[in-house]
């Protein structure tokens, strides 16, 4: 697999040319430990997990003070496991995991609310036209702060479908914001993956999610 660093560079250089402060997440569920700790190294303070037992594995063999976000879908029954160990969610995207968040979570987490923007059956997300009415419907809830929305982008290489996604989201980010409420300031967009990374930054994301592409994946590589 190529060194991070020089790939790390060049991803920050590309989206600091769209707009400077984009958020690189090093996706990390397809490398070890080693690998892990290589991003690091190269300058990467966000790593990305998945599943619960990947996120616990390299939370525990990895003390540098890195920021960990939790980017699959959590199961309700696995949020214990991880509520205390990560520092960003980006899946919240039901009534049931909000008060299983609230119950077992030591401190407030910041999240984001995943908005299935393209209406897929097979994506998780609460809908766009329900989106700001789920926020508000969180403001009880002092161990969750609405920090962004969160989408994935269809499986297609048609630009303006995956563009339209990212600025629906876009679109819905700054009507949240715009509501001023205390426990939501939505402030962020987690868009954009290897695919698609670009496209998200230049509609607006905040926060991109990018695995292979930045570190690759070890079973490709055996």
């Amino acid at each position: 697999m190529k060194p991070i660093k020089p790939v790390y560079e060049e991803i920050t250089q590309e989206l600091n040319n769209v707009r400077p402060g984009i958020q690189v997440i090093a996706v990390t569920k397809q490398v070890g430990v080693e690998r892990t700790n290589e991003a690091i190294e190269a300058g990467i303070r966000h790593l990305g997990e998945n599943r619960p037992e990947g996120l616990l594995n390299k939370r525990q063999a990895i003390s540098s003070e890195a920021s960990w976000h939790f980017i699959g879908n959590l199961q309700t029954r696995k949020v214990k496991e991880v509520i205390d160990q990560i520092d960003y969610l980006h899946s919240l995207d039901r009534m049931s995991l909000a008060k299983e968040i609230q119950k077992r979570a030591t401190h407030p987490l910041k999240c984001f609310v995943q908005v299935n923007v393209s209406k897929e059956e097979s994506k998780s997300g609460v809908l766009a036209e329900e989106a700001v009415a789920f926020v508000k419907s969180l403001e009880a809830f002092d161990k969750i702060q609405v920090v962004g929305l969160m989408t994935m982008a269809p499986n297609t290489t048609d630009e303006t479908v995956i563009r339209n996604v990212f600025k629906g989201l876009k679109s819905l980010q700054l009507e949240v914001a715009a509501e001023g409420m205390s426990h939501a300031p939505c402030t962020e967009c987690s868009m954009g993956m290897s695919n698609d990374y670009k496209i998200a930054a230049e509609e607006g994301a905040t926060f991109v999610r990018i695995g292979t592409a930045l570190v690759g994946s070890e079973s490709e590589a055996m």
